[in-house]
This record gives C-alpha cells, sequence and structure tokens, in this order.
C-alpha cells in the first residue's frame, strides 16, 4: 500500500529508523529542526542519532559551535548546523522580511533603530554573548521599548541579516531553555555555500523529509510556489522521482536493524509539521487533536509504524503522565518504551 511505503521511507529519510553517528550529523541530514520550542528540537536530534544520547550531548553541539538556533524560515526558530546558516539565510531571508514588514511597520521598527541595536549590541556580545532578557536591558537602555514583540522581532531581523544567532546554552540548573545569542562573525568559524543554494535547500530538504513534491518544500521553506518550483527545476538529477510530481533523495541511509516500531516524538516534530499535507503521518480524524490549534501549537505526538496515535506531554514529569492515545498500539509495551527514552534524555 502506497501510504505505509511513504511512512517507511519518511522514517527512514528523518533518520528515525536510520540514525546518523552523532547529533551534529542528524541535524546536517534534515538540515532545519524546528526548534521554537528548546527541549523538542534537541529532543528531535536526540531521536534521530544513534546510542543513547542524553540532553547534555546536544547542549555540547550547541557550545561547540557546531549547532545554531535562529529564524531561518517561515519566522520560525529552526536548529541548523552553523556552516549551513549563511546560504540558508541568502534564500529565505528576503520572503521572511517580507512577510515581517507590515507588523515591523506597526512595531516602529526601522533602519535607524535596526542601526541604533546593532551599535548598542555589538561591544556586549562581544563579552561572551546575551540571553534574551540580559538583550532587551541593553535595549531598554538605548530608548528602545523591548515589549509588544519589539524585541523578539528586532532579533528576528538581526538574525536574518546575518548580525547574530542564538548559540550556546545558558547554564541554569534543571532543563535549561534558553541560549545566549552571539555574533555571527565571532561565533561561527567555517561557512559553506554550495553552488546553487535555492537547488541545494530542495535537495536537502527532499533528502531529509522524502517522499515529498514541491506544495511540501514550499510550506517548508515558506518560499512561494512560483520559487519552489524553481527549486526542483535547477536540483533535477539531484533527486528522484518516485511517483508523478513526488521526490526522494537519490540515497537514502540505510535502515537500523533494531529499529524501534514506536517514537515519541516532540512538540512540532518535522516527521508531522514539514508537510503541506500531513495524513499520510496521521488520520484526518486526528489532525485538529494534534494541531497546529488556535493557538499556533502542535503537540507531541506518538507514532507507531509511522502513525500518529496519540499524543503526549514533554514537561519534566513526562514519563509519569500517561498518554492521550487516539488508538490501541499494536505493542503497549513499545510504547512505555518510547517514552522511558525521553525520561532518559532529560534525567
Amino acid at each position: 500500500m502506497q501510504i505505509t511505503r511513504w511512512r517507511d521511507e519518511r522514517l527512514r529519510a528523518h533518520r528515525l529508523t536510520a540514525p546518523a553517528r552523532d547529533v551534529t550529523a542528524a541535524a546536517a541530514h534534515l538540515l532545519a529542526v524546528q526548534s521554537q520550542d528548546f527541549t523538542a528540537g534537541r529532543w528531535a536530534l536526540a531521536l534521530r542519532t544513534r546510542g543513547d544520547v542524553r540532553l547534555r550531548d546536544v547542549d555540547a553541539a550547541f557550545d561547540r559551535g557546531e549547532l545554531v538556533r535562529a529564524w531561518t524560515m517561515r519566522g520560525t526558530l529552526h536548529t541548523v548546523p552553523a556552516q549551513d546558516l549563511g546560504w540558508v539565510l541568502e534564500v529565505t531571508a528576503a520572503r521572511q522580511r517580507q512577510q515581517a514588514a507590515s507588523r515591523q511597520r506597526q512595531l516602529g521598527i526601522d533602519d535607524d533603530m535596526i542601526a541604533a541595536a546593532v551599535v548598542a549590541l555589538t561591544p556586549r556580545l562581544r563579552e561572551g554573548g546575551l540571553t534574551r532578557s540580559e538583550v532587551f536591558t541593553v535595549l531598554e537602555g538605548i530608548g528602545i521599548d523591548p515589549s509588544g514583540q519589539r524585541g523578539i522581532h528586532l532579533l528576528f531581523e538581526l538574525t536574518i541579516a546575518g548580525v547574530v544567532v542564538q548559540g550556546p546554552v545558558a547554564a541554569r540548573d534543571g532543563i535549561t531553555r534558553e541560549q545566549r545569542f552571539v555574533l555571527v562573525e565571532e561565533h561561527i568559524r567555517a561557512h559553506t555555500r554550495p553552488e546553487d543554494p535555492l537547488a541545494e535547500l530542495f535537495v536537502r530538504y527532499i533528502e531529509g523529509h522524502g517522499p515529498a513534491g514541491v506544495a511540501d518544500f514550499a510550506w517548508w521553506s515558506g518560499l512561494t510556489l512560483g520559487q519552489s518550483r524553481e527549486a526542483l527545476q535547477r536540483a533535477a538529477g539531484r533527486v528522484t522521482e518516485i511517483e508523478e510530481g513526488v521526490f526522494a533523495g537519490a540515497s537514502r541511509p540505510r535502515r537500523a536493524a533494531k529499529a524501534p516500531t514506536v517514537y515519541a516524538l516532540g512538540a512540532f516534530d518535522e516527521y508531522y509539521i514539514s508537510y503541506a499535507d500531513r495524513t499520510v503521518a496521521c488520520a484526518p480524524a486526528h489532525l485538529a487533536a494534534v494541531g497546529p490549534g488556535k493557538n499556533g501549537m502542535v503537540r507531541a505526538t506518538v507514532v507507531e509504524r509511522g502513525r500518529v496515535i496519540g499524543c503526549w506531554t514533554h514537561a519534566a514529569a513526562a514519563h509519569t503522565t500517561e498518554p492521550e492515545l487516539f488508538e490501541e498500539p499494536e505493542d503497549p509495551e513499545a510504547v512505555a518504551a518510547a517514552l522511558a527514552r525521553f525520561a532518559a534524555f532529560i534525567a
């Protein structure tokens, strides 16, 4: 059955049944991992990596400068390999700026305000970076009110302009949910740039998410359908058309011999969120329960053999909270093991 085959292929492309050697390699394969929920974004990488990966292992990759978090597409925070940030923003920044322009005008954000923020923040960011609240304190010191999303939109603008990025994880007791903003020119030591960034974005999406089509890529990237069709044309020969209008990577990662049948995916996980049509992974009757809802949230899901069979919470006490299952699992013990894996991750 086609839908079963697609699920199997996507589980493999997403590195769920074919985990990568380390979290940086997992991030490189998917290229951009949705991470506005920082805990969920880090869990997404752990799930796609061999062995018993802990939260501290993912945080170490951020601290080493291998991974960064930035508004790379759709005005949404994603985790990306540091070396790929520049060329990804080269493709997506203009579209994001266009979509944010009206809101920024409402907030009074103009070139003069942006320039003043850069002048005030740059010397402070050279001292090891600043948390978001510390950035806002600096802005207040030069007469910029960061409330009402003004501060966030300024940080967004400075990020897509290639000035700042979220790098090292802020030291805190327990589960840290915050990073320090740092200067791109100081923090990112090496940059790569493919010959054709637009084509590369399409190829990397398909390799990490296929089977998928142009409409799926357009939703994920935030680019227009016209830009997305152009991306496909320029990527010709680098992806495989497995059905009319449906593409997969020219090569696929090797499936692990003993891959789990059940995964406890985090909120906004790429396996669910990164498609225009999510019914391959989730039955239409359950889409509203998973999201996005009116608040924009997408819940953490329990996925068995590629199908969403329920939701769960990845709050700190998740391992003591019963999942909300839409249907009986084939293997209840595998569900328990998937949730226990997250408990071990945050321990």
